[in-house]
């Protein structure tokens, strides 16, 4: 198992443990879309979108906001690295296909969501952007179940790869904000 698939289980954990009824793939997807959206780093409502998102509108407790400024620094990290390092938060490959399925689907649909919050003029997107929302609604409504096997191992691996360079796609375009961050290194990113 490699670390972010350690991570990935760790936050699980730690996500029931906060008696979160979320999946870690789906508020990672969130986290990623208000990013990519054009979320501002300097902008600390994102918590309070989150805690209505996840949370039915009740703060988070000190334990999980740190959960989540954690998760939320790593994704900043990862979208401003130059080798296209963002890594989709999925159970790791040992787990059946259609939990890391549903798990995509998830992601997907939290992205989507992020991304709306902080994007609401689509006509300003490039034709990748659009296109690439596009293929997010059509992979956020899947819900067949796949067969154990090389060929479908393959399908998925293709998707998640498609989905992962979509979203930095979407941040290089619009995600501005933390891109000068990395300029000015004055900036923090809470």
């Amino acid at each position: 198992m490699s670390d972010t698939d350690l991570q990935y289980d760790e936050l699980s954990n730690q996500f029931a443990q906060q008696k979160l009824l979320v999946d870690v793939a789906e508020v990672h997807g969130i986290l990623c879309g208000m990013l990519a959206g054009g979320m501002s780093v300097d902008n600390q409502d994102w918590i309070t979108a989150l805690e209505d998102v996840v949370n039915q509108g009740d703060v988070f407790s000190s334990q999980t906001k740190q959960i989540m400024v954690g998760l939320f620094n790593r994704i900043c990290q990862e979208f401003i690295e130059p080798d296209f390092a963002l890594t989709l938060f999925l159970p790791d490959d040992s787990a059946p296909i259609n939990d890391r399925g549903k798990a995509l689907v998830l992601w997907v649909q939290g992205f989507l969501l992020g991304f709306g919050l902080h994007q609401s003029d689509f006509k300003t997107c490039s034709d990748e952007v659009k296109e690439a929302l596009e293929d997010f609604s059509q992979i956020a409504r899947m819900d067949e179940d796949m067969s154990e096997g090389e060929d479908n191992e393959q399908a998925l691996f293709e998707v998640v790869e498609y989905v992962r360079i979509s979203a930095m796609l979407c941040f290089n375009e619009l995600g501005k904000s933390l891109l000068d961050s990395r300029q000015h290194p004055s900036s923090v990113i809470h």
